[in-house]
């Protein structure tokens, strides 16, 4: 009776925790890149009584066994990177990648970030940053007199000087991973690799699998506002259901408790 307590003592906990990531998800629908995560569930050991297959007489074998579970873990997170919606900002310095790839980001420590957050910036000496003030990498800077900016699908920024002249000052990379699923959120809408997601591979946009830049649109995150309110409630109802059954087991303890009264 006491192993039906901690096994759906298990249930609650991970329906508990598939609120939680839903809410992460809900909170994160109006974040420009936010990619969903849905969370995947595995069983415990199992208690083994008899054996498939044992023998119980002369040539005679049960065809199949008798065990009893011991609940439910989380296994794992999955990033799900399909792609958001595109907004239209009209806005020269935001892009979307339609397609795969990441931009890269430099941090402070000079370490390599990864996002699909295309609200780009130019800080005080004209270096292109993300909005919390990190420099794409390979770092661009634009000339302060630059009259314009374009920025090409392929990535290439172009700027035009006071005498009209046009040219190239940099190329926005783009990188892939394996298994972008892998990679780690570090907050920031920014990821980083590990080992699970493979060696990035960097390219230019449009060419070889790289998605092509959209200038002036922003990808919207990929939450679906109707598809979590689902999981929300299935994950609600499993709880209650795990709640019932501890409950079903303390009402039977009752119940065997008060027949020696």
């Amino acid at each position: 009776m006491l192993r039906a307590f901690s096994t759906a003592a298990t249930g609650m906990t991970a329906q508990q925790m598939m609120v939680d990531v839903v809410a992460n998800n809900l909170a994160n629908i109006n974040t420009t890149g936010f990619k969903r995560s849905q969370i995947d569930f595995q069983d415990l050991l199992y208690v083994k009584m008899a054996e498939p297959g044992a023998e119980v007489a002369s040539g005679i074998s049960t065809p199949v066994g008798l065990e009893v579970g011991n609940g439910v873990r989380a296994a794992s997170t999955i990033r799900v990177f399909t792609a958001g919606e595109f907004q239209n900002t009209g806005r020269k310095l935001d892009i979307a990648i339609q397609g795969d790839g990441f931009l890269q980001v430099t941090m402070p420590n000079g370490d390599i970030r990864y996002t699909r957050d295309g609200a780009l910036q130019m800080n005080r000496d004209g270096t292109l940053v993300t909005t919390t003030g990190y420099a794409i990498e390979p770092a661009i800077t634009v000339p302060i007199d630059a009259v314009s900016i374009d920025i090409g699908k392929d990535g290439g920024v172009n700027v035009t000087d006071p005498g009209g002249t046009s040219s190239v000052v940099g190329t926005i990379q783009l990188v892939r991973f394996p298994n972008p699923s892998g990679l780690s959120a570090e907050g920031d809408n920014l990821l980083a690799q590990t080992e699970a997601s493979g060696t990035p591979l960097t390219g230019t946009a449009g060419e070889n699998g790289f998605g092509s830049i959209q200038v002036g649109f922003l990808e919207k995150s990929n939450v679906q506002m109707v598809t979590e309110l689902v999981n929300l409630i299935t994950a609600q109802r499993a709880y209650e259901i795990n709640s019932r059954a501890i409950k079903a087991g303390d009402d039977m303890l009752r119940t065997a408790n008060s027949i020696v009264r």
